[in-house]
C-alpha cells in the first residue's frame, strides 16, 4: 500500500467514526463513548500522516506507533458500544459498509 492510499483509508475511517459517532444517543454514556471514539478514530490518520512527515526512521516508528495505538482504542470503543447495544445494528452495517459504485 503506498503513503497516499494509506492516508486516504485513514482519513475514510475518520469519515465512518464521525458518521458513527453522530447516530449515537445524546444521553450521558452515548455522548461519553462517542467523544472517546470520535477522538481516538479521528487520531488515526493525524498521526498517521505525522508519520509521514517524520525527519527520521525513528521518529516515522514512533509516530507510527502513536497512530496504531489509536487505531487499537478505537477497537476498544467501538467494541464496548456494539457490546452494550448502544450502536443500532442497522446504524453499525451502515457505517461500516463499502459503498457500491
Amino acid at each position: 500500500m503506498t503513503e497516499r492510499e494509506m492516508k486516504q483509508r485513514t482519513k475514510a475511517f475518520a469519515l465512518r467514526v464521525i458518521k458513527l459517532t453522530s447516530s449515537l444517543s445524546k444521553d450521558f454514556v452515548g455522548r461519553r463513548l462517542g467523544d472517546q471514539l470520535l477522538r481516538s478514530g479521528t487520531s488515526v490518520g493525524a498521526n498517521y500522516r505525522a508519520a509521514c512527515r517524520a525527519r527520521s526512521k525513528a521518529e516515522f516508528a514512533s509516530k507510527l506507533g502513536i497512530a496504531e495505538e489509536e487505531a487499537d482504542e478505537s477497537a476498544f470503543w467501538m467494541e464496548l458500544l456494539i457490546e452494550s447495544g448502544l450502536i443500532p445494528a442497522a446504524d453499525w452495517k451502515s457505517c461500516w459498509t463499502k459503498p457500491t459504485n
